[in-house]
């Protein structure tokens, strides 16, 4: 089975660039011209250089013995919290803008949900001496300020969208119209794998590093030659594929990606895609998106910003459709449990996304000597008014009630 893009941009059925014509001598430029810099060797190895010496990489591989104990199974947790800035997202930030000097660019742009990628980005703009805007919706601003004042310290110029829900899907659209306007100078770095070809298989090149360095990880520490599960959550889904990249050839590893089910399927706030999906076109590309009866996307919810979005990146649609991907949801309330669990297990603080991988956990019969691999995509700081909150109302005061 081939999982890589096809030259016309596609995963099956999924994919494409369906762009204004305005928009198309930006994409175009980027089309003929990423792979000739991925491969180029002085490219190479500036980017494995700053991910080692700039990023902090590899990122460990960790076995959690109390959370293992607990789900009666080996667990590991690849800590992508423990990169420079806090997430997977500097591994693509860190390619990009290397692409971005190498086309003559000097100004980028970005959208973020979460903040996480806001971040990455104003940060390799300071180390690379570039101006950048970040956009970013109005209702993840008021719930992610701690990521809104990293970026501004960095020198990022932070651009409120209030139109629609004021959240991912909104910034993305102002990132665009802003590309649009400033093709010459501008380049956009795109967060996830999501938007027109080429960007779904660039940055999933540039994220696949995080299941490259699994694969000697997982033999070293659990003395296996593979995991037998790798868990993440999905957005847009870079975190996902970059785990699950290096294994895709491997039908023993089973692969499930975890979206936000909000305050529940039924309930009409999610942002579960595969569910309540169907295919239609967002933000340039073909793949599985929420939306009404007469194609108007559908506003999604989570209690995570950085899941907060209506698509999904066409790669995982093409996962999905041809059952390589298992696709499970969890709530905000699983998501918020499975969060303070690790943190009284293990000692660690995850993101809200990355705690929605966690609370798949208990939804699994594994067995006791299975390799189970999930990614923490990001850590918790961002999300502490929401963990204060749940605190509160749940008198959050003794670990037993809650494990």
């Amino acid at each position: 089975m081939n999982y890589n893009v096809d030259e016309r941009g596609y995963y099956g059925e999924f994919g494409g660039a369906f762009i204004p014509e305005m928009m198309y001598p930006n994409v175009k430029e980027l089309a003929d011209n990423y792979l000739k810099i991925l491969n180029d060797k002085k490219f190479k190895d500036e980017f494995h250089s700053l991910l080692k010496h700039y990023v902090g990489r590899p990122s460990p591989l960790f076995f959690a013995s109390r959370l293992s104990s607990f789900h009666n199974t080996k667990i590991f947790l690849k800590r992508e919290d423990l990169n420079h800035t806090g997430a997977h997202k500097i591994n693509n930030t860190v390619g990009q803008i290397l692409i971005a000097k190498r086309l003559g660019k000097s100004r980028i742009i970005a959208e973020t949900g979460a903040g996480q990628h806001g971040v990455a980005t104003a940060t390799v703009c300071a180390l690379m001496g570039m101006k950048c805007i970040v956009f970013m919706g109005q209702a993840d601003i008021e719930r992610q300020s701690p990521n809104v004042l990293r970026m501004k310290m960095l020198g990022a110029e932070v651009v409120a969208v209030t139109s629609g829900n004021k959240t991912l899907k909104d910034a993305t659209n102002e990132a665009i119209r802003d590309w649009i306007s400033n093709p010459v100078d501008t380049y956009y770095i795109i967060g996830s794998v999501v938007g027109p070809h080429p960007y779904p298989d660039l940055v999933t090149r540039l994220q696949s590093v995080i299941s490259e360095e699994m694969k000697f990880q997982v033999k070293e520490l659990s003395g296996k030659e593979n995991p037998d599960y790798i868990i993440a959550c999905v957005g847009g889904g870079s975190n996902a594929i970059g785990s699950f990249y290096h294994y895709l050839n491997n039908k023993h590893v089973k692969l499930i990606a975890v979206e936000a089910g909000g305050k529940g399927i039924e309930s009409g706030e999610t942002a579960a895609t595969m569910v309540t999906g169907r295919p239609g076109i967002i933000h340039g590309s073909r793949t599985m998106l929420m939306q009404t009866d007469d194609g108007q996307i559908t506003e999604p919810y989570s209690i995570s910003a950085g899941l907060d979005y209506p698509g999904i990146g066409p790669i995982h649609s093409y996962l999905h459709k041809i059952k390589r991907v298992i696709f499970d949801n969890v709530n905000d309330d699983e998501a918020l449990e499975a969060a303070f669990r690790l943190t009284r297990l293990e000692g660690i603080v995850p993101a809200l996304e990355s705690a929605h991988a966690l609370a798949c956990l208990g939804k699994y019969q594994f067995h006791k000597e299975d390799v189970v691999v999930v990614t923490i995509s990001g850590r918790g700081d961002k999300d502490m008014a929401a963990y204060i909150k749940y605190m509160e109302r749940n008198s959050f005061d003794k670990s037993e009630k809650t494990i």
